[in-house]
């Protein structure tokens, strides 16, 4: 009787869509505060994922159910400074009934994974668990230490996941001088011979800020001049509509210079909207790099339709680029005016490194390695990450999380967006990447 030829050890490439299912089934949604869900189930799943392969990962819990997961892997120089590789489990909250496939279902279709967290950004957290588990089971260590670190609560800002573990577990973190996360290494198809890849190297900071205004309680059938509702509307509509002028970084310098050679075309960065016309997906991520933004997000006031009420209160979720803070607070005080009482509800940095050094030559090899069209290039995300954490330990942060992406695929739309998807393609386009760059790292 023959005998069966062993069955072949799977591949990153063969289980990171597996791996990417599995992680969006689990409802990690964060509604603020301390109203999250499924974070410790997610962490010890990635922990599983980690010891399956000889890791030794610890789960940390920074509040009942917070929790994230982090281990290190020994590279084959100890004596080289260490890499950060960084992801976080939590996700935004999503109504199924808005959705083509369940937010959670993880559902294959159209080629894509589609579910909430599908690109933000539990694809890059599927990827690295495919790299790191295929390396490991063939015994390929990286060229040094390489520290994970999968997160809870960046969705509210991180108290609970990167911010805790930075206040109170910075020993996990020894040596660890460059990281590595979300939101970069992202394609951008200029024409089939020329794709830009995204690299972060900077991202603005935030003031998610509580506005009040109190006036004068009293009957609805009465006149009232010194109404609270009224005034906070008004000052809300002046800040919702005023436009912040326009601040080049270098950063954003950087981006418009290798864009404008791409295009073949000079770009002005006072009259962009026709280049941003010619973006697609990514214009509203470039589009807010250019200024200041304060987008008004929530009103709140009263309690009875008959009552007027003495207090009125609306949420403002402001975003400031490097070096222009002080700029961007003092715009809001005057555009607000002198009735509105302004208070953060969170605060962080902005942060900007430049697009230079071993490790960005590395992001450039490998993306040119699989895709022989890439370019990379460095731009500044809209919104944040977990490496505003990371900065305070010293270390060098960037987006690379690797997707070569279709051109009509709308990826900005795909953030806290209905019907959030990642292709197949991708995710094994990003396998491939990410393990030639922990190889060059």
């Amino acid at each position: 009787m023959s005998q069966s030829s062993p069955t072949p050890e799977r591949t990153g490439e063969d289980e990171v869509v597996d791996l990417c299912r599995d992680l969006i089934r689990i409802d990690t949604s964060n509604f603020g505060g301390n109203d999250a869900r499924g974070e410790r189930a997610a962490a010890e799943y990635v922990a599983s994922m980690l010891a399956e392969v000889g890791l030794e990962p610890q789960i940390i819990e920074s509040h009942k159910g917070r929790a994230s997961t982090v281990a290190r892997i020994a590279g084959e120089d100890p004596s080289r400074p260490a890499l950060l590789i960084h992801g976080h489990t939590d996700v935004v909250p999503a109504n199924a009934e808005d959705w083509t496939h369940h937010p959670f279902s993880g559902e294959i279709a159209d080629g894509c994974v589609w579910g909430r967290g599908a690109v933000d950004m539990k694809d890059m957290d599927a990827m690295t668990l495919a790299v790191v588990r295929d390396r490991l089971r063939t015994g390929r260590r990286p060229p040094r230490d390489v520290v994970l670190a999968f997160l809870a609560d960046e969705e509210a800002g991180g108290v609970y996941g990167a911010r805790h573990l930075v206040d109170h577990r910075p020993e996990l973190f020894e040596g660890v001088t460059e990281a590595i996360g979300e939101v970069g290494g992202f394609s951008f198809t200029v024409r089939d011979d020329l794709r830009l890849y995204l690299i972060e190297t900077a991202q603005k900071g935030m003031h998610w800020m509580r506005l009040t205004v109190d006036g004068t309680a009293g009957h609805g059938s009465m006149t009232n001049s010194d109404n609270a509702i009224t005034e906070l509307c008004e000052a809300v509509g002046r800040l919702g509509r005023h436009t912040f002028p326009v601040r080049v970084t270098k950063t954003v310098r950087s981006f418009l210079d290798e864009l404008s050679d791409a295009l073949g075309t000079e770009l002005d960065p006072e009259d962009m909207q026709e280049t941003l016309a010619k973006l697609g997906g990514i214009a509203k991520i470039i589009g807010a790099t250019l200024q200041n933004t304060a987008a008004p997000t929530q009103l709140g006031a009263g309690y009875k339709v008959n009552v007027i009420p003495g207090q009125a209160t609306a949420h403002v979720d402001g975003r400031f680029l490097p070096g222009h803070e002080e700029e961007f607070l003092a715009d809001l005080d005057r555009i607000l005016g002198p009735r509105v009482r302004r208070e953060d509800v969170h605060a962080d940095r902005a942060l900007e490194t430049s697009f230079d050094g071993a490790l960005v030559e590395a992001m450039r090899t490998s993306l040119k390695a699989e895709d022989p069209a890439a370019r990379a290039v460095p731009y500044m995300l809209s919104g944040g990450t977990d490496a505003k954490s990371f900065h305070d330990l010293g270390i060098r942060c960037f987006g690379f999380a690797p997707l070569r992406l279709p051109p009509e695929l709308d990826f900005a739309g795909m953030f806290h967006g209905v019907d959030e998807r990642v292709p197949v393609d991708g995710l094994k386009f990003g396998v491939r990447v990410l393990d030639r760059f922990l190889d060059a790292c």
